[in-house]
This record gives C-alpha cells, structure tokens and sequence, in this order.
C-alpha cells in the first residue's frame, strides 16, 4: 500500500476525526471505560487501548480480546473583541477507535495486539468582522475563521511477562495527521521585502507601509491553507507491575513526533490590504498637493506603477505549501486500587512536553506567480514564515473509580484536571484549547461473560480566557477573549473471544 493510499485508509476509518481535544491537542482518554473514570489508564490493565495508555499492561488482559468505541464531541465555543461577540458554530465531531489484544499460544508470557485510535486535535468555525475587510458601503465584510487539526495513530503493540507480576510493552504506531486554516492572516510590514529605493537606496516596500503615511505595523491577507497532511511515526515504552491482588502501577512513554505536512495550498488574497494602502496614500496625496480625487488616484496610480506594482494583475496568489509540526513526548505514571470486593480506584499523573513541540509553526510556501505579491514580498514566489505558538508544558492529573454495582453492571466516575498549555500571546479565536477541568460519568453492562457494552459522557467544563496586548498573532486578538466548554459522549462494546 502507497504512502498516499494508507493515509486516505486511516482518515476514512474514522471518518472525521476533527475534534476540539480536551487538553491541549489531546483526548483525556482512550476508550469508554477510561473515558468513564476520568482518562485514568496507565495503572489500571483492562482494555485493548492501554496501547495508547501503557502497552505494558497488555499483559494483564486475560485471553484474547477486541474492542471498538464509537463517540461524538461537541465544543461550545465563543470569541470576543472590539467588533466582535459571536458564538461559534455548533459542531458535532465523530471519533472512533479500536483494539484487537491476543496472547500467543506458543509463548505464554508474549502478547501482541493492533489498535487505530484517535489521538486528539481540534477545530473551531466563526464568521468574525475584520478592521480591514469592509463593503463599499461601510459595513464590515465577515471573514471565515475556520481551523481542523487532527491526529490519528494505527499500529502494533507487544507486551512480555518478565515475571508473573511485572510486564514490559511497546506501541510502534503510523501517526497521521490532518490540517486545515482559514483565517486572515497577518504579519509585521518587514514581510515585504521588496526594494523601492525611495524615499532613501535600499527602502523596501515594507519600510514604505510602515512609515507615513501609511503607519501599518502589520499586513493583512485574506488567507487559506487546506488539504495538509502528515505522517510520522511514534513510540511508546510502558511498564505494568501487579504489586498485589489489590495494588497496580504503571509507567509510560510516548516519543516526540517530528511531523512535515506536505502536499497542501495556500492561497493568499492581499486585495483588501492593497486598497487600503492605496486609498491612503490617495487621501495623503490630495492633502498634500490640494488636487481632485480623480488626479491624486491617477497620480498614487502612477506612483505604484513606477514601483513595478501592476493594479490589472491583482493581489491573489496560490501556494504549493509545507508545514512543520511536532507531536510532543509525554511520561506518565498512574495507580489503580482495590478498595473493596466492589470499588476500584485509580489515579494517572503525566507530563505534556507541549513546550519543544507548539513552539512554532514553520510555514513553507513555493509557486507563487502573482508578480505583484512577489514584487512587494521580494521574492520569485517561494517564502517562509514561523507561526508563532509559544505553548507551555502541560500536567495532567487523572482521578477515577469504579463500583460493581452487581454482577452485570459497573458504574463509573472520574475527573480530570490539565494545565493549560496554550499561552495568553498567541491565544486566537480558532485555536482556543484551553479546557482545564473536566467531570466524567460512566457505566457497563455484561450481557454475557464474553460480550459487554460500555458507556461514557465528558464534560469539559467552561474555560475563559484573556490575550495580551499586544497579541503576537495580530492586532484583531489584543485584549480578545476565547471561551471553551464542551461534551464528550461515548459508546463501546468489548468482546472476549
């Protein structure tokens, strides 16, 4: 199977797997019954998707096993500034995942399995008012605020008893990931690299719009990238140890994940920032030299043409695009424990290292034949950009319990409470992943001693959240204010085979 054929294969199987992950770029858990206690599953052994959570407890899950899970997010999102007030749009994201464990019939102490889970990601969709985009009559132009980032990750995983009690496991997972962004896009006036050598040898047009009487500290395009995709490969490394018939601990890492998205596009439209520099530069020119509006136009108009700037070939430009991005590493430990005959308790406790890995966004674009774009940016259509993220390392603490509430059914309750990675200088309307707390509820029912249905509900509750002024995103987003909730229901089914 082709590169290109098994990163359509993963995406299809879970069908859209855009969601609004619960911390970070990450889902608090990994299947129902972890869901059910508060993500908690690095010391507890009961499930295929411990080969997200801990491989090494794999060992531990008696006889051969498959398990799928069904579940649906749906984030509550809203943005606020000087022009805007607006919820965003309500969208329900399908997610799924499933997990086959066997243990080998000829080496008892081996076990192997193969799961497809998502991993997490997010999205967000707003028709926000822009400074810069306005009708001919005043009003503003709504512009489309849209984000998809998505991650999935599909392989085999191994655990070996090295005694009756403590076992060793590894995760060799495909990693795909998906991403789309549609916003308008700014940066500072020194993008524009082109030399005009006016007023002074060597004044570049960026020095042009930052100074009089233009006085832009930052350009503004209309801008989309779609169809990105990634592959990578990631490892994990875990350790389960069954202390006593009551007592289990667990260990695990997962490694960092280089990722390059290749094969998307870019389209750049900067017809609004033009003609806004253009009218200015009109207003200037007829204070300046006390002329009609129609001669400082032909005048400016002449002015730009001396320039190399050519009104007939537009502002519009598409890209062949490149974008780099890390999936980070993270060290857990968790707990679970027998309290009684009828409640189990567990606790995980994990490390995000979102710092090494959202420190930026490296944006790579080639291709461009828009010759004005190229004049003003001073350069033959290729470019390269850092997105700035900036976040911060993550903890993340997982608490959970369980009560056999007779022999058929187990109820659950769980909460989970994760830092908040995402700092207040690059904090933006699309990409708010700032859920901090979050309360699950949870139950199962064994129809028979081979076959159970299992149920979970997440609700990340309400965070809020205030940018810098200045943003290091743009000026749209200085004293902005993001506001994320959202709900995660969850259904599986597990058989014993």
């Amino acid at each position: 199977m082709t590169r290109k054929a098994l990163a359509t294969a993963l995406a299809l199987f879970l069908l859209a797997s855009t969601a609004m992950a619960t911390n970070g770029v990450r889902l608090i858990g990994f299947g129902t019954k972890m869901n059910g206690r508060g993500g908690t599953g690095i010391g507890v052994f009961d499930s295929p998707s411990l080969m997200m959570t801990n491989p090494g407890g794999l060992a531990f899950d008696d006889g051969t096993s498959f398990g799928v899970n069904f579940a649906v997010l749906a984030p509550v999102t809203h943005f606020k500034n000087t022009l805007n007030d607006e919820d965003g749009d309500r969208n329900y994201f399908p997610l799924g995942g499933l997990g086959y464990v066997r243990h080998s019939s000829k080496c008892p102490k081996f076990t192997w399995g193969f799961g497809v889970y998502t991993q997490g990601g997010m999205g967000a969709d707003y028709e926000l008012n822009h400074a810069l985009f306005r009708n001919t009559d005043g009003s503003y132009d709504k512009q489309t605020y849209h984000s998809m980032f998505s991650i999935l990750q599909a392989g085999p995983s191994f655990a070996y008893n090295i005694t009756p009690k403590f076992s060793v496991g590894t995760s060799l997972h495909i990693m795909y990931a998906m991403m789309e962004l549609e916003m308008p896009y700014s940066l500072p006036p020194s993008i524009m690299k082109g030399v005009t050598n006016n007023p002074v040898p060597g004044a570049t047009f960026g020095d042009m719009f930052a100074n009089a009487p233009l006085n832009y500290d930052e350009v503004t395009s209309a801008a989309a990238m779609s169809d990105l995709g990634a592959l990578g490969f990631t490892g994990k490394l875990g350790f389960a140890w069954k202390v006593n018939e009551r007592l289990s601990l667990g260990l695990n890492y997962t490694s960092p994940t280089p990722m390059t998205f290749k094969n998307g596009t870019a389209d750049l439209d900067m017809t609004a920032q033009f003609h806004d520099a253009y009218t200015k530069q009109v207003v200037a020119y007829m204070q300046g030299h006390s002329v009609s509006a129609d001669s400082a136009q032909r005048a400016v108009g002449a002015q730009f043409a001396a320039l190399g700037i050519d009104a007939s070939q537009g502002m519009i430009a598409q890209y062949d695009l490149e974008a780099e991005l890390t999936n980070p590493q993270s060290l857990g430990i968790g707990v679970g424990w027998k309290a009684s005959d009828k409640v189990n308790l567990a606790a995980d406790v994990e490390w995000i290292n979102w710092k090494n890995a959202f420190d930026k966004m490296k944006l790579s674009l080639k291709g461009g034949e828009n010759p004005n774009i190229n004049r003003l940016l001073g350069n033959t259509g290729d470019f390269e950009v850092d997105f700035p993220l900036e976040w911060t390392d993550a903890v993340m603490v997982r608490l959970g319990g369980e009560y056999l509430l007779n022999p058929k059914t187990t109820l659950r309750l769980g909460y989970a409470y994760g830092t908040n990675p995402v700092p207040t200088s690059t904090l933006f309307s699309v990409f708010p992943a700032i859920i901090e707390h979050h309360v699950t509820i949870g139950a199962s029912y064994d129809f028979t001693a081979r076959f159970s249905a299992h149920f979970a509900y997440e609700m990340a509750l309400t965070k809020t959240l205030t940018a810098d002024n200045p943003s290091l995103i743009a000026n749209e987003y200085n004293d902005s204010e993001d506001q994320l909730s959202g709900m995660f229901l969850n259904l599986g089914f597990a058989w014993k085979l």
